[in-house]
């Protein structure tokens, strides 16, 4: 991989390219959340579940015994001698229903983030959950046949033709279900779910969406959406940022004891859930989800303490550069008064474009199709939910990227971390769906490294000192939230668990507990936390996976590690990664890195020499700092 070349800068200034800020979504159903063509697709996809219970049913009629031991009042008899035919059609069918369910999931996904007063959008979203509780209750039905066929058999099964590439998720999903409840209760968890478990976290959506924050520009006062003041407290006037901050944190705490309550239901049902499973550990759900051990987790963590002091020295003299005894939360993230202007979004496309260039012509074609073909709504105004996100159309094999561009440096690197994952999307589209189903640990391995190309090759691009230092800035600010705030985060949701299972925590001690896991992370580095954290963040209420936190760091480290062999490999390595793209929904964590990198996870040495990266970092950015 080259490191010197030159390309557009960040700093540069409006180019010719224009790339669509606003995205299409009228390619996969026109007409919004009104669309007739994504009403029939609906209730087709209806029709085709109803055809999946079918086949289930006649699978257990067919070929049924007597329950086995230990499933008493389970009430439906279970099949223990599957035929290849038969399996085969009922897993081609169910992976039917998984595509389609995915594609209306990510349609009304995106519809509900673009403009969160679309009511209409809403009642899909009670649809979609709906409908995929009825996927989930055949898939559990679908497992409980899974684990009861005998070894010998199971063997033979999956070497037959049209299975054997489906081999390691159909083993994980019967492996998992002997860790779960009768069949009969998982239907009745999560069809309990849809307006129990899920409806929280939909109620939680629709609070932030409803939140605004007063803030006066030029003598008017207007009020901002989250997403709107989130990118506001990136601004380079410390006055702004303090000001903002207050309003932000009084907007939260407005909302601090319902938002309380959906958090502490949340808990709640998954910690009852967990125990009707027998299942003592709250991280073997998440770390399940990850396909990761926690003798992995346990290794990268140890790597991340150890670099956060180092990381600590970066704070203080961006402290010092700032004009202060101590940073404050909010200018953890705040630019350097040098280096940077405002950056038009052609401006911050294009680059990105010309930097992943220098590691894979297909990577850069891939992104510069998705920017001018409308895959990425990006476009700055209100009513739009906060954050970003990537979401999949499987049946065009597209990806649709959500964020809110402000024109902030940050805004470049969050649009690279969306476009890398939309490349893994595309990297594995022409595999079955069951293999496309790669865990969040390394979905956000192949954002950050899209993230990694661009800030690498920005920083060795600079004009000058002014320029690199502002870049070397915002990629600490990076490792910060990896290897500190992310921690944090990882040790709030520890010991709010812990709490919980004795009983409701209310808001002000999630405050307390919020603020004491910040400050250990950061190792007591900053003057003032964000308490409210635990409302503000998205993460903690997705009710896909719990723990949504570390896999971020695990992405990122694990990134860094594969970084530094793409450096050393040179220009042939893009292949390699593709194919280790290609691998990340049929194999572990630790399987795929000792395939592709030949490492062991579970052991602190990898997991130290990604961190490296972040320590030279650090001891860059004082280097260059000290004449600033």
């Amino acid at each position: 991989m080259r490191r010197s070349s030159k390309g557009a800068k960040i700093s540069d200034g409006v180019i010719s390219i224009k790339y669509k800020d606003q995205w299409d979504l009228d390619v996969f159903f026109p007409g919004g959340s009104g669309s007739p063509a994504f009403q029939a697709f609906l209730e087709e996809l209806t029709k085709e579940l109803d055809g999946l219970e079918d086949r289930l049913a006649a699978l257990g009629r067919g070929h049924g015994t007597a329950p086995a031991a230990g499933r008493a009042g389970d009430g439906d008899e279970t099949s223990l001698a599957l035929d290849p035919e038969t399996f085969n059609a009922v897993v081609t069918q169910a992976q039917h229903c998984i595509q389609r369910l995915v594609q209306a999931a990510a349609f009304v996904h995106c519809l509900t983030a673009q403009d969160t007063t679309d009511e209409a959008a809403r009642l899909l979203e009670g649809r979609i959950a709906q409908l995929r509780a009825r996927l989930r209750t055949s898939l559990n039905r679908l497992d409980d046949h899974l684990r009861q066929v005998p070894d010998a058999q199971w063997t033979r099964l999956l070497a037959t033709a049209g299975l054997e590439e489906l081999a390691f998720p159909l083993e994980e999903r019967r492996r998992l279900a002997a860790d779960k409840m009768p069949a009969a209760m998982e239907t009745l968890a999560e069809d309990l779910a849809v307006d129990g478990y899920h409806g929280w976290s939909h109620l939680y959506n629709t609070i932030v969406g409803r939140i605004t924050i007063p803030w006066e520009e030029e003598g008017t006062t207007v009020h901002l959406s989250v997403g709107q003041a989130a990118n506001r407290l990136k601004s380079p006037h410390r006055d702004t940022r303090a000001r903002l901050f207050s309003a932000w944190q009084k907007a939260w705490d407005e909302q601090a004891e319902v938002i309380a309550a959906c958090l502490n239901h949340l808990a709640g049902y998954r910690l009852q859930l967990y125990k009707h499973r027998g299942w003592q550990d709250v991280l073997q759900e998440p770390l399940a989800a990850n396909r990761m051990s926690k003798e992995t987790l346990s290794a990268m963590w140890v790597a991340v303490q150890e670099a956060q002091e180092h990381l600590t020295k970066y704070l203080q003299r961006k402290a010092q550069l700032l004009g202060l005894p101590a940073l404050a939360w909010f200018d953890v993230g705040a630019p350097l008064d040098t280096g940077f202007r405002q950056v038009e979004y052609d401006v911050g496309a294009q680059f990105i474009v010309d930097h992943l260039r220098r590691f894979s012509p297909d990577l850069a074609a891939f992104a510069e199709t998705a920017l001018q073909e409308g895959w990425v709504e990006a476009e700055d105004r209100p009513g739009k939910r906060p954050g970003g996100f990537c979401t999949y159309f499987p049946l065009q094999g597209q990806s649709r990227i959500f964020m809110t561009y402000g024109g902030t440096p940050v805004n470049v690197t969050t649009l690279a971390h969306e476009l890398g994952h939309a490349y893994h999307n595309h990297a594995v589209r022409d595999l079955p769906i069951l293999l496309q189903d790669f865990p969040a640990s390394l979905a956000e391995t192949a954002s950050t490294f899209a993230e990694l190309i661009v800030s690498d090759a920005a920083i060795a691009n600079a004009a000058d000192d002014g320029e690199r230092l502002a870049l070397l800035d915002h990629r600490l600010q990076n490792h910060v939230a990896y290897f500190m705030d992310i921690h944090a985060r990882y040790n709030f949701e520890l010991e709010f668990y812990r709490a919980r299972q004795e009983g409701p925590v209310p808001a002000a001690r999630l405050h307390s507990m919020m603020e004491e896991a910040q400050k250990a992370a950061f190792r007591d580095a900053l003057s003032q936390y964000e308490p409210q954290f635990w409302a503000s963040k998205l993460h903690f209420y997705i009710t896909g996976l719990p723990f949504y936190n570390f896999p971020y760091t695990f992405g990122h480290l694990f990134s860094l590690g594969i970084y530094r062999r793409a450096l050393e490999a040179g220009s042939g390595f893009a292949r390699r990664y593709e194919e280790l793209l290609r691998d990340t929904g049929r194999m572990t964590v630790e399987e795929l890195a000792q395939r592709h990198l030949d490492v062991d996870l579970t052991r602190p040495d990898f997991w130290r020499e990604a961190a490296r990266s972040a320590v030279a970092d650090v001891d860059a950015f004082l280097k260059l700092s000290a004449s600033q």
